[in-house]
């Protein structure tokens, strides 16, 4: 689930991103988050809402947090939907065949995955936004076919050839409704075609239901390390509810299974604020998932994005409305449950149990890292010799096929990144993991020519440290407990105020 939903229309219901979330328009994400890659990387589509336009200039009070008893519950109005994507500009159309060619022309310089979408879904999950295809069993080999041969082809492009991946992400949609043959040999031709390290993280998004451990033995055996699966609650009242297709007691038994495999890192997401949940049920899918044993746990909050049916559900009273509980009450709850359990946090929505676990795709690709982007809809980023872009494939998977048939560019538009990329990369990546290192941001600052940090950025961590956000320690700025949980939101306002402030200073 790694989206990036638009701020236009009525919001509605849906989960934080883990996956590469980074990708199904993940092009330098997520989904925080997409999992997820999260979620996925932003479309780089001509028409995104990010960076088409100046917004009006505001003055800091602006990201300012609200002082209250209780930061976790009113530091801000609302959560942020998506990971906050600042300063992209469109690139003209007419340029985009001459830019992307020299991009492709141009071997990766800097850490790198890459992201294999599969855009199909069997039903459209009711808290979910980002719904694209239905998935039919006939259009497995057609668009594994398509994959393989994007890649093969990439083989002769030095942006694709060269340069190290760190971990490989297979996002959707949902990859695990491939049959095991297809599952199989779609990995196995990304290890061949791809530059994969040596100990690439190898990740397979999906949901547990049709995947038994037949299919899971194939993507083992054909090389993947990771298996992220969308469990969101162990509960059958809510899992019923939420048009879940399995059972928690089969949720358990697939989960299990997986473990005595012994053969990949096991990470699974719940997600908090659910229709008909409670504290009580919440605790419950804490204590089982711990219980288990897993290598990985993410635990994500409900959000407002579009294209979520779970908002109709509950405005036609078919549904009661999400959880009333505060989802900063959920978060204190579970990040207290994971460190009572001696889980260790690896970002702020992920908890490892295990050294088997990494999380190194969604650590990466928050941090700035080139992605590799295969598949209808998926999103990437490269580095060009002076500047960074992002980048989408074309959404529609015919279109894709035909292109792909053909032997033309999938790419679908180019969004130039910030010039001041690598300095929001590196607070984006650090606040990730709940902290950010201000001497050497203000050193980055200084070395993009912007204004003092001193004067510009420590008025507004001094008011978030007064609203309970975050503490200090020498060169450090931590978040707290209720930091953590506003991290998207923080590092939004950062962002946007050094975007804001660093355009005035440079005119």
């Amino acid at each position: 689930m790694k989206r990036n939903p638009s701020t236009i229309g009525a919001p509605q219901l849906a989960s934080d991103p883990d996956r590469a979330t980074a990708n199904a328009a993940p092009a330098s994400a997520a989904a925080d988050g997409a999992k997820a890659p999260e979620r996925r990387p932003p479309p780089a589509g001509h028409g995104h809402p990010h960076g088409m336009a100046a917004p009006a200039e505001r003055p800091i009070e602006a990201f300012f947090a609200e002082v209250g008893d209780d930061p976790l519950t009113c530091a801000f109005r609302g959560r942020q939907a998506v990971h906050p994507f600042v300063g992209l500009q469109p690139v003209p159309e007419d340029e985009v065949e001459g830019t992307w060619a020299t991009l492709c022309a141009s071997p990766r310089c800097t850490t790198s995955v890459a992201y294999v979408h599969v855009p199909f879904c069997l039903s459209h999950c009711l808290f979910c936004g980002f719904y694209q295809n239905a998935w039919r069993p006939e259009h497995g080999p057609l668009y594994v076919d398509s994959l393989i041969t994007q890649m093969r082809r990439g083989r002769a492009s030095p942006m694709q050839a060269e340069g190290p991946i760190r971990a490989l992400y297979f996002g959707g949609g949902t990859p695990t409704l491939l049959s095991g043959p297809d599952l199989a040999r779609l990995i196995d031709a990304a290890r061949t075609y791809l530059p994969l390290a040596p100990d690439c993280e190898i990740t397979v998004e999906g949901q547990v239901h049709a995947f038994g451990l037949d299919k899971a033995r194939a993507a083992f055996d054909a090389g993947a390390n990771r298996l992220s699966l969308g469990v969101q609650t162990f509960d059958d009242h809510v899992r019923r509810s939420m048009g879940r297709h399995c059972s928690g007691r089969e949720v358990v038994a697939t989960l299990e299974g997986l473990l005595r495999a012994d053969q990949a890192a096991i990470v699974i997401d719940l997600i908090f604020g659910l229709p008909g949940q409670d504290a009580t049920i919440w605790q419950q899918d804490l204590r089982q998932a711990v219980a288990l044993g897993l290598d990985g746990v993410d635990l994500y909050a409900l959000k407002a994005v579009r294209n979520a049916p779970l908002a109709r559900t509950v405005d036609n009273g078919r549904m009661p409305p999400p959880a009333t509980q505060p989802l900063g009450d959920f978060y204190g709850v579970g990040s207290e449950y994971m460190r009572n359990a001696r889980w260790d946090p690896v970002s702020c929505t992920h908890w490892r149990g295990t050294t088997r676990e990494r999380n190194l795709y969604n650590l990466l690709i928050k941090s700035g890292a080139d992605c590799v982007a295969v598949g209808a809809g998926a999103g990437g980023s490269v580095s060009g010799a002076d500047a960074g872009f992002s980048y989408r494939n074309l959404p529609s998977v015919e279109d894709y096929r035909e292109r792909v048939d053909r032997g033309d560019p999938v790419v679908a538009g180019l969004m130039r990144q910030s010039p001041h990329r690598r300095l929001f990369d590196a607070i984006k990546g650090e606040l990730e993991r709940g902290r950010l290192n201000t001497t050497h941001a203000a050193m980055r600052l200084g070395s993009d020519g912007g204004p003092d940090w001193q004067g510009l950025v420590e008025p507004l961590l001094a008011q978030w440290q007064q609203a309970g956000l975050v503490t200090r320690d020498g060169d450090w700025m931590e978040l707290t407990l209720a930091g953590r949980f506003w991290q998207v939101q923080l590092t939004l306002n950062l962002l946007q105020w050094l975007n804001q402030c660093l355009a005035k200073h440079q005119t």
